[in-house]
């Protein structure tokens, strides 16, 4: 457990916050080329290659992994996350009966507002905001087999950069972020049928095993009710301007066959996309999300 006066995510530990801000802005990476790592097998990855993986992970909360075997194969993702400590998936109802998801696109659940099975937009995001407490999800990885014939890019950024830059200018947005009530999702269902409750917490909370900072979010305006106090409802608007800026802090990519995003659960959003009629060129992605945190990443190791 880390100490409370080690905690930079603290308001009351500046100290300690100067010195995490100042060992995560050194070096950070400028392009998405600095977050590619080549893995030759993922059922058997490299020293080098987990290394680098970590790495890159510890730095900016992601990488993109860039492999030639198991494209279609749902043991890759699979295999990449277990070797980083990756075990405990989230069963979600949505999820395949292995718990990872295959995103295509499927009419029917777009009909009850389910995005990532459809071929519009998906605004910015952590995944499972919606989940409780003792599932938080901690990790997540998309797995490219194909990519769409066009657009489907992500935009990716490290929440970390996010609780960083509002803290230096309002350190007080921070306080209403992470207060427990500051956000809640709606229930959940159809006319009488709850598939989830109304889910109420904070957007930034430290996990208290690893020490790293957990963000809560989603820019859809039907999913979420805002804390109503002014400082809350302005830190919001802060988030929304942020993100939706010219920040050098986000990345794009598009995922190709074979890449992998692989992250502490980053902020991510994606443009609308466009598919062909052949099933080679409908979109496929593996989805899945993680209980735990990528080994080596928090700031208790």
């Amino acid at each position: 457990m880390l100490h409370a006066i080690q905690n930079p995510f603290s308001l009351e530990n500046q100290d300690a916050y100067l010195r995490w801000r100042d060992s995560k802005l050194a070096a950070y990476p400028e392009t998405i080329e600095s977050l590619l790592v080549e893995v030759s097998d993922p059922a058997a990855l490299l020293d080098s290659e987990k290394q680098a993986l970590v790495e890159c992970c510890r730095k900016t909360n992601m990488a993109v992994y860039v492999t030639a075997r198991g494209v279609d194969q749902k043991e890759t993702p699979r295999s990449i996350g277990a070797s980083l400590g990756l075990q405990r998936l989230d069963p979600n109802m949505l999820a395949d009966d292995d718990g990872i998801t295959s995103l295509t696109v499927v009419p029917g659940k777009l009909k009850r507002g389910y995005i990532p099975y459809s071929d519009k937009r998906m605004l910015w995001h952590t995944d499972g905001y919606y989940n409780t407490p003792e599932h938080c999800i901690r990790a997540l990885l998309l797995h490219s087999v194909r990519p769409a014939l066009q657009d489907g890019e992500n935009a990716l950024l490290d929440h970390e950069i996010v609780y960083l830059y509002m803290r230096d200018q309002y350190p007080e947005y921070v306080a209403a972020m992470m207060a427990p009530d500051a956000m809640t999702i709606p229930a959940n269902g159809e006319d009488t049928v709850i598939d989830r409750p109304a889910r109420t917490g904070p957007v930034f909370s430290v996990d208290t095993n690893t020490g790293a900072l957990h963000m809560r979010y989603t820019a859809r305006t039907r999913s979420i009710i805002w804390k109503d106090n002014a400082e809350t409802k302005a830190a919001a608007a802060w988030l929304e301007t942020f993100m939706n800026g010219d920040s050098p802090y986000i990345f794009r990519h598009k995922l190709t066959a074979g890449q992998g995003l692989l992250c502490n659960n980053v902020l991510h959003s994606r443009t609308a996309f466009v598919e062909g009629e052949a099933p080679e060129s409908q979109r496929l992605l593996y989805r899945a999300r993680y209980y735990d945190r990528i080994n080596g990443t928090g700031l208790i190791k």
